[in-house]
């Protein structure tokens, strides 16, 4: 009688007390999404190139397009702007608004940028009327995008799926053959040379690897139609827009696509985020493309980029609810660089010529760079703070890094996460110029230079190794 009653004790303390397992079955998810449009109300408005458009000449809209989850312990928003790239400090503006009105903690926001290089300028505080309207136009919009994808929340699934688009990605770094490399900006001497031109007299071959992996992530609604798509592909951008107009590139070209593809409803968003592009651009080199109207381009690479999400999507095996999120963020202090005296030297005899003849026989940009050697030299901090993040979706995994981060970084960070499939977005909150690895530093050329690159050489490697800390970190948070 005393053994049945212990067993009768037993049984009922385990009915009583779930299992931690059950207790990640019972969470749902939800998930909303928004695009907001982002163009230029007021004219005229600076574009990258320094010249002002007017309001003729926005091409297509440009968007900000966010996707909200929650899975009933944790919320998190993910944001991608058409923007060449917009600094920490607006980005936190606007998350701010969105925090107050939908109670998502800011570090559980992750803003990125396309970076189109069409796009007006983000974060101009003074200046003409059109661009300081068009800063407070974005804060609000991105700001709006979140409200508005919070507001939409709803049972969702997701899946996550790829396929692989090689042939619109190709390495813009170039070993060149013998005497065909010019000086650089400074008078010195890269091994290779970024955007060599497509002669194969001069050119040998790229310097690095491409990632030709498009990437989704898919969310479905209760009745199992597409309801949103965050799409990653690591190429900097097309380009090949009338001058003077705006555009988002094939990023905004391919989420106008995607609901054709998909045959879903308007309410669908589709999002095309930038991975790890900072030396992959869509010039075939060594091969004479025939020439294209305006916008042409772009739309060809859109197209196949849709072809790409959708087959990755009809790839996918299940979409699934039952999955948790996590997301966690670090701060992380790297040095500036710094010229050496020589450099500084060197960089205030260049621009000490007042003689044409004199600056019209200095290396190409060889002005320009001065001041940035000069700008580095007397800058007053010694480091500089940037955010890092990582988020989990079920057993999927992104993470946000502040810089146009070259192709190798990437495929690393893919190749060493503890999940199957990671999203490496770019130009997540905020710009801080680009992120070469070590051994693309040796090699010099134009994302190496001081100015063009701003922190320590091995910033990259310091990066990469936090990363993978915050995803194992994730990965062992699934268990618990």
């Amino acid at each position: 009688m005393i053994r049945l009653t212990f067993y009768l004790i037993v049984m009922l303390w385990m009915i009583a007390i779930p299992s931690k397992k059950s207790k990640a079955e019972v969470k749902e998810l939800r998930a909303g999404a928004s695009a907001v449009d982002v163009s230029p109300r007021q004219f005229p408005v600076s574009l990258r190139s320094g010249k002002a458009m007017d309001a003729s000449a926005v091409h297509d809209p440009l968007h900000a397009r966010a996707i909200v989850l929650n899975d009933g312990k944790t919320t998190l928003a993910i944001v991608v702007v058409d923007a060449l790239g917009a600094p920490p400090e607006m980005l936190n503006e606007a998350k701010q608004i969105a925090a107050r009105k939908t109670g998502i903690p800011i570090e559980r926001m992750l803003i990125s940028s396309t970076h189109s290089h069409s796009t007006p300028p983000s974060n101009r505080t003074e200046g003409s009327p059109g661009d300081v309207a068009y800063r407070a136009l974005l804060i609000r919009g991105l700001a709006q995008a979140i409200i508005q994808a919070f507001e939409n929340l709803d049972t969702a699934f997701v899946g996550v799926g790829s396929h692989d688009l090689p042939g619109e990605v190709f390495n813009r770094r170039w070993f060149l053959k013998p005497g065909k490399m010019p000086a650089n900006p400074f008078g010195k001497m890269d091994i290779v040379k970024m955007n060599p031109g497509t002669s194969p007299e001069v050119l040998d071959r790229p310097a690095g690897p491409t990632d030709p992996e498009l990437m989704i992530l898919s969310f479905q609604n209760t009745r199992r139609k597409p309801l949103a798509m965050l799409a990653n592909y690591s190429l900097h951008y097309v380009g090949g827009v009338k001058e003077k107009h705006a555009s988002s590139d094939y990023f905004g070209e391919f989420s106008r696509l995607m609901p054709s593809r998909l045959r879903t409803g308007s309410d669908f968003v589709a999002i095309m985020s930038n991975g790890a592009s900072g030396d992959i651009n869509n010039i075939p080199f060594l091969v004479n493309r025939p020439p294209r109207e305006p916008f042409e381009q772009i739309g060809i690479v859109a197209r196949k980029a849709a072809d790409a999400a959708y087959f990755a999507y009809k790839e996918i095996d299940s979409h699934d609810s039952k999955v948790t999120l996590d997301m966690v963020k670090r701060e992380v202090n790297l040095m500036y660089r710094r010229p050496s005296e020589d450099d500084v030297v060197a960089a205030r005899k260049v621009l000490s010529f007042t003689d044409q003849d004199e600056i019209a026989r200095l290396p190409k940009k060889a002005q320009n760079y001065a001041k940035q050697t000069l700008k580095a030299h007397e800058r007053e901090d010694n480091s500089l703070t940037v955010t890092i993040q990582a988020i989990r979706i079920g057993e999927f995994a992104i993470v946000g890094i502040p810089f146009e981060t070259l192709v190798e970084i990437g495929l690393e960070i893919k190749d060493r996460s503890p999940f199957a499939k990671t999203m490496v977005i770019g130009l997540a909150n905020g710009r801080h110029g680009y992120l070469p690895p070590p051994e693309q530093h040796r090699l010099g050329g134009y994302e190496t230079w001081l100015g063009t690159n701003i922190v320590q050489k091995d910033a990259s490697v310091i990066l990469t190794e936090n990363l993978l800390e915050m995803l194992n970190e994730l990965q062992s948070s699934i268990s618990k």
